[in-house]
């Protein structure tokens, strides 16, 4: 009835979370499930969903993981756990082949991502060991903390990472090694392949040759008004063409990767060593919303740095939506005189400054003089600093926005006005998408959605719409699939009873 993921994780939460807790008490559970398509080798399942009771909005908060990560939970022989209270000591879970075990994470309290995932790698004495796991901003309990899949893949939203951190939950290591069965193997094999041998032909060929971000979506989206810039207050950046991936592509990005079984490959690896600073290439590379959140959003051109917020991000396990969000109305407040050079440490935290931005980043998730008033988002800083600040704060039921203009994609609006999670993105379909013919109108037809409409359409048809992919996206969620590997909704009916009968 739930199949797995997202409708795991929000069964155990309506059913075992008390009515008030405080999101970072012991009571909160902290839920991770894959589903029926995980572990499986179908192009998109690979995935895994946490959730827990969001400290930066009291509702539900839930996100999906890609990479290896929940590939390997349930070739270890498990459908969903449920972390518990609090151990008074740091520690990790260690999930090897079907046996669970605690172990001490003390030694590794404080370190960021990448430094402890490989002393406990080394600890455990497995190669490849896989890892869900938190940073310094998990630690301090940052409200827009995240939790970090192997380095570079993040739970994003909704602040899991201090939830994560509050119960002294270091990682979660896994290694598995269990083919999960399938009801019709022949059948769902074919289809896997058909997918790795068409993805191009439907609607896969972007995301395959630039992962997102390319041109089309952030010199497109600036003319046509939907790239933000500089915390909300203009409407077109000059120096888009900076920034984009296209652009990563050309000049620092020196892999793409992919999640198990996927020919789509669609995860930009990049590098860097310069005199300003190095970028680790296991930290991955940024995607649209972070080229855009720390590119436009923050006024910046300089696609060096973004790519270092990137990395600190990951590392430090900092959602880098809701951190880009933060030092941009930092920003703003700072160019209105609401605080000056002396209450942000010496720090000149303007639009355009890529220094300050990347100070800013390591201060929040050290709570760090004026970090650790914005470490718990822009909706807490904004109480905390009071002057009217709540002007420049923007966000849907605590959670900042994604970096999308819903003044444009008014479809969009609606959902960050009625979903259960808030300012999520991911939550329905993007207007654009419907208003044109194309493989997403194509897979628009398998839900029910006969015709193209227009962007600034507001009737009925399109509340419908964006309600049915609503549904849509939910489904997937709980499969668990990936929304970059273009299914139509009827092949993952298939996938779901060619593997489960």
């Amino acid at each position: 009835m739930y199949l797995g993921g997202a409708g795991f994780v929000s069964y155990f939460l309506l059913k075992e979370t008390r009515r008030g807790i405080d999101a970072l008490s012991p009571d909160n559970p902290l839920v991770f499930a894959v589903g029926p398509v995980t572990g499986t080798p179908m192009p998109g399942g690979s995935r895994i969903c946490i959730g827990a009771k969001s400290p930066l909005t009291g509702g539900i908060a839930k996100s999906e993981l890609g990479g290896y990560v929940g590939y390997e939970f349930k070739r270890a022989g498990f459908d969903a756990m449920i972390v518990e209270g609090r151990r008074e000591s740091p520690v990790y879970i260690w999930i090897h082949n079907g046996e669970v075990a605690i172990k001490d994470a003390s030694a590794y309290w404080g370190q960021s991502i990448d430094k402890a995932h490989d002393a406990i790698e080394a600890e455990v004495g497995e190669r490849l060991v896989r890892s869900m796991m938190i940073g310094p901003g998990g630690e301090n309990l940052s409200q827009i903390a995240c939790v970090v899949g192997d380095l570079r893949n993040a739970v994003g939203r909704g602040g899991l990472g201090a939830v994560m951190g509050s119960k002294n939950l270091k990682a979660v290591m896994v290694k598995g090694r269990s083919m999960p069965s399938m009801a019709d193997q022949k059948a769902y094999l074919d289809l896997a392949r058909w997918m790795n041998n068409n993805y191009m032909d439907v609607g896969g060929r972007d995301f395959h040759e630039t992962g997102t971000g390319n041109d089309a979506a952030m010199i497109g989206g600036n003319e046509i008004g939907n790239l933000l810039v500089r915390n909300w207050g203009d409407g077109y950046f000059e120096e888009v063409k900076k920034i984009t991936a296209t652009t990563v592509k050309d000049t620092v990005r020196v892999d793409m990767e992919a999640c198990p079984a996927c020919q789509v490959r669609c995860k930009k690896v990049v590098e860097l060593e310069n005199d300003r600073f190095g970028v680790d290439r296991r930290a991955g590379g940024p995607e649209y919303e972070t080229l855009a959140a720390f590119g436009s959003f923050c006024g910046v051109d300089d696609l060096d740095a973004i790519c270092k917020a990137n990395e600190l991000c990951n590392f430090y396990s900092l959602d880098t939506i809701s951190a880009c969000a933060t030092v941009a109305f930092a920003m703003e407040c700072f160019e209105n005189e609401i605080f000056n050079i002396e209450d942000t440490g010496g720090v000149e935290l303007r639009f355009r400054n890529a220094d300050a931005m990347l100070k800013a980043i390591e201060m929040i998730a050290k709570r760090e003089g004026i970090g650790d008033i914005l470490a718990d988002g822009t909706r807490k800083a904004a109480e905390r600093i009071g002057q009217d600040s709540e002007e420049f704060a923007m966000h849907v039921k605590g959670l900042e926005l994604g970096m999308h203009e819903p003044r444009l994609k008014r479809g969009l609006a609606i959902s960050y006005a009625v979903n259960a999670i808030g300012g999520d993105h991911m939550a329905t379909i993007h207007d654009p998408l419907l208003a044109q013919e194309g493989p997403n109108m194509e897979k628009a037809r398998s839900i029910g959605i006969s015709s193209p409409l227009r962007i600034d359409d507001m009737g009925p048809a399109k509340v419908s719409a964006i309600l049915k992919y609503h549904y849509w996206r939910m489904f997937g969620d709980s499969a668990i699939l990936c929304h970059f590997v273009p299914w139509t909704f009827n092949q993952e009916i298939d996938i779901i009873r060619m593997l489960t009968g």
